[in-house]
């Protein structure tokens, strides 16, 4: 037994481990690499009653025309054509109607010529109708 303990050990180095880790690491990365996330859609029905909840009706696709549309909206809500929800009465205020009224100007110059007849157009209105509406109520018109 001496003559174990006076020799210097040896190290074993066994390279199978390593393969056999490093394909286990590979099969591992595969599997997480070709999972997708799932992502549970809602149903039409739990969307509609989550708006409801919410106090509105389910919103309209995210488009340039219900972009415009809302701009719009804003204005007229600003000018007083539209009643407050909560309280049902209407206000009046010149300077967030301007600023929408902006907002829609400045839209048009941003988009201009890339925009299909349909959507100049409704822009075109949009910008007419509430520029003529704050005139109007700006220079003390009903």
């Amino acid at each position: 037994m001496a003559e174990k303990e006076n020799e210097p050990s040896k190290i074993i180095v066994d390279d199978d481990w390593k393969a056999q880790a490093r394909a286990e690491k590979e099969r591992l990365d595969e599997e997480v690499s070709s999972k997708k996330p799932e992502v549970p859609e809602a149903p039409a029905a739990a969307e509609a009653e989550s708006a409801e909840q919410a106090g509105h009706g389910p919103l309209p696709p995210a488009n340039f025309s219900s972009h415009v549309s809302s701009l719009a909206a804003q204005v007229l809500y600003a000018l007083g054509g539209i009643e407050d929800q909560r309280t049902g009465q209407r206000h009046v205020d010149l300077d967030l109607a301007k600023y929408h009224i902006d907002t829609l100007s400045m839209l048009e110059s941003k988009t201009e010529g890339n925009l299909d007849d349909e959507e100049k157009k409704l822009l075109d209105q949009a910008l007419y109708q509430v520029r003529m509406q704050y005139v109007q109520l700006a220079q003390g018109g009903a």
